[in-house]
C-alpha cells in the first residue's frame, strides 16, 4: 500500500468522551542516508537505520470530547510538564497537516505532554521520536474509536503521520531495522511510510550497540529541512540518489550475511558521504567540529591496532555514533573512557542498542 487516501480516516460517530493514551518511541540512526526530499516529506533516495532502545520520547495523549466540531485542532502542549511555547508551531503545523488522515481529532481537546529520556539539547534526533511517538498514539486514538483498524494498517499509518512531521521519524515505529523509501530489492518499501526490513537479520548484529559521543551540544548552524532542500540543484545530486540505492543493495547482502568488515567500510563511507554533500552545496557548511575529527581518527587507529569491529556514523551534526558487536562492549567502554571521553561536550556520551520500535506503556 502506497497510496495516501488509504490513511484518510472515514468520519466516526461513537466517539469516546475522554482518556489518555501514553506511548514511548525511540531515536534512529540511519545507515544509508536519506538527504535531499521532495513535496511532502518524500525522500529522494531509500534509507535504512537502526531503531534505537534508550533514546526515546515518551507522550501522554489526553483527549477530551467536544460539544462541537472544531475546524482546527484545539490543544495544549507540555514538554516535562511545563509549557513549551517555542514547540507549540511546529506541533500545530503538523497536526493541521495530517488534519484530513485523523479528522477525529477535531471532535476533542488534547493535552499532549511530552518528554525525553536524552537531554533535548544533547543534538540527539529529538524530532524523529517525538513526532513518532505523537503519530503513534494519535493512530491509536483512532483503535480506540474503530477497534477493527488492523495491526498492519496501525503501524503503516502512525509511520506514515510521523513522516509527515519529520522524515526520519517514520524509521522509528517498528524495528531493529527498518528501511523507508521505494527501492526494487524490498517489494513492500515506499516512500510514504517505512517498513521493517522483511528478512532476517544476522545473528552478529543482535544486540548491536551504539554510543552517542556528544561532541558539540549546540545548536545546529543550518536545519535539516535547509539542508535538504540545498540539495535542489546540487551539482552532486543524482549522483548521490543513485549511490544510495547501491549502498541499500550492499547493505541488505551485509545484514542477511554478517559480514561486519563490509559493514564498517559501507556505513562510514555514507556517514562521510552525507557530510560531502553539505560541504560541496550552495551555500556549503561544515557541521563537523574539530573533535568530530579527531574521534573518527581515533577509531580508525583503535581498529588498526585490536582488529575490532567497531566502526562511526554521523547524523547532520558533530556527534560521533560508535557502532559495534555486544561482545565489544566492555571493550570499547574502556576505549571511550581512556582515549575519547576527552572529546565529549563535558565529557558525555550516551549508551544505546538497537530496539523495536513505539510501543504502549
Amino acid at each position: 500500500m502506497s497510496s495516501s487516501t488509504a490513511f484518510i480516516s472515514p468520519v466516526y460517530s461513537n466517539l469516546p468522551d475522554k482518556g489518555t493514551i501514553r506511548c514511548t518511541s525511540p531515536s534512529n540512526i540511519a545507515l544509508v542516508k536519506y538527504w535531499g526530499k521532495r513535496e511532502v516529506q518524500l525522500p529522494e533516495n531509500p534509507s535504512i537505520s537502526f531503531t534505537l532502545s534508550n533514546c526515546y520520547t515518551e507522550t501522554s495523549l489526553e483527549y477530551t470530547k467536544l460539544s462541537e466540531i472544531q475546524e482546527t485542532v484545539k490543544f495544549d502542549l507540555l514538554f516535562e510538564g511545563k509549557e513549551k511555547p517555542d514547540f507549540r508551531p511546529k506541533i500545530e503545523a503538523f497536526l493541521q497537516r495530517i488534519l484530513p488522515y485523523v479528522s477525529f481529532v477535531k471532535n476533542y481537546k488534547l493535552k499532549i505532554d511530552t518528554q525525553n529520556t536524552f537531554p533535548h539539547s544533547s543534538g540527539i534526533a529529538s524530532s524523529a521520536s517525538g513526532m513518532s511517538a505523537l503519530a503513534f498514539a494519535l493512530v491509536h486514538l483512532e483503535k480506540i474509536i474503530n477497534p477493527e483498524l488492523s495491526q498492519e494498517l496501525l503501524v503503516q499509518k502512525a509511520s506514515f503521520l510521523s513522516r509527515l512531521g519529520s522524515g526520519s521519524a517514520c524509521r522509528s515505529i517498528e524495528g531493529p531495522v527498518t528501511m523507508w523509501g521505494k527501492h526494487n530489492a524490498i517489494a513492500e518499501s515506499s516512500d510514504a511510510y517505512a517498513v521493517k526490513v522483511p528478512f532476517e537479520v544476522h545473528k552478529n548484529f543482535d544486540n548491536y550497540q551504539d554510543v552517542i559521543l556528544l561532541i558539540d551540544k549546540g545548536e545546529k548552524q543550518v536545519s535539516s529541512t535547509v539542508g535538504h532542500n540545498l540539495m535542489h540543484g546540487h551539482p552532486f545530486a543524482q549522483k548521490r540518489f543513485e549511490q544510495a540505492h547501491d549502498a541499500v543493495d550492499d547493505l541488505i547482502q551485509v545484514l542477511k550475511t554478517g559480514d561486519l568488515d563490509r559493514f564498517i567500510t559501507l556505513v562510514e563511507s555514507e556517514a562521510l558521504t552525507l557530510h560531502a554533500m553539505m560541504m560541496t552545496s550552495l551555500p556549503y557548511f561544515i557541521l563537523m567540529k574539530p573533535h568530530t575529527l579527531t574521534v573518527l581518527q581515533k577509531v580508525w587507529e583503535y581498529r588498526k591496532e585490536t582488529g575490532s569491529k567497531v566502526c562511526f556514523t554521523l547524523d547532520a551534526g558533530a556527534n560521533v555514533h560508535l557502532l559495534f558487536p555486544e561482545n565489544e562492549k566492555d571493550k570499547i567502554y574502556d576505549f571511550i573512557k581512556t582515549s575519547l571521553v576527552a572529546y565529549c561536550d563535558k565529557g558525555q556520551y550516551i549508551c544505546d542498542k538497537l530496539g523495536l520500535g513505539a510501543k504502549i506503556v
